[in-house]
Parts: structure tokens; C-alpha cells; sequence
């Protein structure tokens, strides 16, 4: 008779059972998007704090849901497709003259309901939108799936009322 097979099963499978099971408890199945969070001088927090409370409820269709970690600098909506971060630097291609000039092909300046953004194509796919001449930058991230015009058709109403034009530093 060997009596101790069962028992040996038993002792080996427990512990591939508890891994099983923590490994399934740190994994997460939803797509909670994440955001860095800028860090702005207290003058533009306070523009970007009045920014999030004026961010409408929904933008190209889509819900907000804001990324981690939880922040008024950030906000989102339909998980990872949409975030708005405020209070970033300055991008570089802000100041090169091929941009303001329409020669640069990966990015291209505009506006947009009173609202003027500088496009740039993401390397992943979909684009990044960062406003100028606001007294703050506010960068928009926008991947492939929302329509990018709608998107900043819904947003300009809310920079206006919280970002006043002017330069930022």
C-alpha cells in the first residue's frame, strides 16, 4: 500500500492553488486608464482645479472616467481614449517654425471653437492636442477610436471659461 501519493497531491497542489488565487486577486480586468499627473505652479493648479470642475459630463460620446491616480490635473472619458492632463510643459514643436508654418507633417496648428491647439500624431496611433496661447497648457490625448474634431468641440467651451488666453510659461 502507498499511502502517502494522496497526501503528497494534496501538499503540492495548495500551494499552486494560492498562487492561482493571488495571482487572479492582483490582476485587474477593467481598462482604468492612468495618467502622469503634471506638476504645475499653484497659479496654474488653481486654473486647472477650475478646468476640472467646468469639463463637461461627456465628450465625443463617450462617459467620464478619469484615469489613476485620482487628480484634478487629469481627467478622462471612455477609459483610456480620452485624457486631458493640465498644466503640462510647453511641447517643443510649439516653438519650431515649421508648425507655424504648415511644413511639419507630424504636427499642425489650428483652432477649434476659439481654442487654438497644436495636433501632433502619437507614435501609437490617434493624436495629442495641446492648447495655445492660455495662460496654462492643456495636453488632450486622443486615441484612434474617437472622433479627434468632436472631441475638441466639446472640451472648448470649458477652456475658455477656466483657461484665459495669454502666454504660459
Amino acid at each position: 500500500m502507498n499511502f502517502f501519493r494522496p497526501r503528497q497531491r494534496i501538499l503540492v497542489g495548495l500551494p499552486a492553488t494560492v498562487f492561482l488565487i493571488t495571482v487572479a486577486g492582483c490582476s485587474s480586468a477593467d481598462d482604468t486608464a492612468t495618467a502622469a499627473v503634471p506638476r504645475p505652479d499653484t497659479e496654474v493648479t488653481e486654473l486647472c482645479r477650475n478646468l476640472d470642475e467646468a469639463l463637461p459630463r461627456k465628450v465625443a460620446g463617450l462617459s467620464r472616467d478619469d484615469p489613476e491616480p485620482p487628480s484634478a490635473l487629469t481627467a478622462g472619458w471612455g477609459g483610456p481614449a480620452i485624457i486631458l492632463r493640465c498644466g503640462v510643459v510647453r511641447p517643443p514643436k510649439m516653438l519650431e517654425p515649421d508648425v507655424a508654418e504648415g511644413r511639419d507633417a507630424d504636427a499642425v496648428a489650428g483652432g477649434v471653437n476659439g481654442v487654438d491647439w497644436l495636433q501632433e500624431k502619437r507614435d501609437g496611433g490617434g493624436y495629442r492636442f495641446t492648447t495655445a496661447g492660455r495662460l496654462a497648457y492643456v495636453e488632450v490625448t486622443v486615441s484612434e477610436g474617437p472622433d479627434s474634431a468632436a472631441v475638441l468641440v466639446d472640451l472648448a467651451s470649458a477652456v475658455k471659461k477656466a483657461i484665459p488666453e495669454g502666454i504660459a510659461d
